[in-house]
């Protein structure tokens, strides 16, 4: 994941509205919501679960949300399962 730096946050801040271009985003016609669904996002469950001291410090030496991470990968990895 790449974060945007605090000095482009602050650079898009400062733009108008009318200087963002929307043309490649389709406008959301009554069709879309007619059909529009709610999914809600897998909540988490708390487990304790064992891995290797090395991994999780790497995984810790990232920095805060390293559990997020960790997360992001096994879910990755789940989805190949499921396929």
């Amino acid at each position: 994941m790449t974060a945007i730096s605090d000095k482009r946050l602050a650079e898009l801040a400062k733009r108008r509205d009318e200087q963002i271009d929307y043309s490649d985003i389709p406008e959301l016609d009554d069709q879309f919501w007619a059909n529009a669904q709610l999914v809600e996002p897998d909540g988490t469950q708390q487990v304790t679960l064992r891995v290797k001291k090395s991994v999780l410090e790497a995984y810790k030496a990232t920095g805060k949300g390293y559990q997020t991470r960790m997360n992001a990968v096994l879910e990755s990895y789940a989805k190949t399962l499921r396929k």
